[in-house]
């Protein structure tokens, strides 16, 4: 037991995040626990306004200031709560031990700058005993690891495609060899064949590096090739979490929602000309429904569902929160 301890890097608990603004507070996490281990690749499945971004932003404390808060929970890095960090101990963090890659390449890149000297920006920033002659090879080295010659780094990132500076982005990401990478959507800006490079880049790299990583998605494909264990969220809380496995097991019970999701995918089996998808939309995080937050949009809805928030349903590493599993129910649906 003491072993698989030893194994998990990253352990998040009872999380909540809220933003405080002039129009009211907007619940964006609602008590969220996942655990990752070292080498493991996480993903965070679900729509736009799930909450998923904001669980990356809290866990590199980088959540709005005067706005954005953790108002309950723990995160644990290597044992060490980091909710009780200072700034200055989270700049030491950042970068160095937990990295992220942004969504959108472009609004994460300087302009005005070199991709070289970004780069080196991140290096000299966690290793001051570097010489400039050590700094410049480390540029080098990380940018003909992700595919780019070392002869571009006195380009401007306007000078690159879409692709490349998503291939820089990680770069700077990946450069002080962290432990733990937070991926928010890396492809979502790409067409589908540079998606499939830079997913295949990233697979190996991690491989090579042994880092884990949380992949944030929408899309269902990339979780079956890329991760290892899943959580799907709904208005700030999982309402589901196994193995990638245990989601992808057609034959396992499953939260209404994750059925909802894997209904809207287009089959190569079937003849259906229009896709399905889940009906209404993700709730207002600043007015959230009473009891099961998805019973607006679920065809299997009751009363109790309206009032009461549903328990947890667990099986092995899989656990669903839906009344639908209920021990009482568990063999209805």
């Amino acid at each position: 037991m003491e072993d698989n301890k030893k194994d998990i890097l990253l352990q998040v608990e009872d999380l909540y995040v809220q933003y405080d603004t002039s129009e009211g507070t907007s619940y964006a996490v609602n008590g969220i626990s996942f655990q990752i281990r070292k080498g493991e690749t996480f993903g965070l499945v679900g729509e736009t306004g799930a909450g998923k971004t904001t669980t990356a932003l809290a866990i590199l404390k980088l959540l709005p200031k005067k706005v954005g808060n953790i108002s309950r929970g723990k995160i644990e890095f290597e044992g060490k709560n980091l909710t009780a960090y200072s700034e200055d101990e989270m700049r030491d963090i950042r970068g160095s031990h937990i990295s992220m890659i942004f969504q959108d390449p472009m609004t994460s890149l300087n302009p005005v700058l070199t991709v070289g000297d970004q780069i080196a920006e991140a290096i000299e920033t966690h290793h001051l005993d570097l010489s400039a002659d050590e700094v410049e090879d480390r540029v080098d080295s990380v940018l003909q690891l992700v595919g780019i010659p070392a002869s571009r780094k006195y380009e401007y990132p306007h000078q690159f495609s879409g692709g490349m500076k998503q291939r820089v982005v990680i770069a700077m990401a990946l450069v002080c060899d962290p432990m733990l990478l937070l991926a928010d959507e890396p492809t979502t800006a790409l067409d589908v064949t540079v998606q499939n490079q830079v997913l295949d880049m990233m697979g190996k790299l991690k491989e090579e590096l042994n880092t884990s990583m949380i992949m944030i998605t929408h899309d269902l494909g990339i979780v079956c090739q890329m991760c290892d264990s899943v959580a799907i969220m709904y208005a700030g809380e999982i309402i589901e979490i196994g193995s990638v496995f245990d989601i992808f097991d057609f034959d396992k019970p499953h939260h209404p929602y994750t059925k909802g999701l894997f209904g809207s995918l287009p089959s190569l089996q079937g003849n259906s000309k229009r896709l399905k998808p889940v009906d209404g939309l993700m709730p207002d995080p600043m007015d959230l429904p009473a009891g099961c937050k998805f019973h607006p949009r679920c065809t299997h809805c009751t009363a109790q569902c309206k009032t009461e928030l549903p328990s947890v349903f667990t099986e092995g590493t899989h656990s669903i929160r839906c009344h639908l599993y209920d021990k009482t129910k568990a063999g209805e649906l």
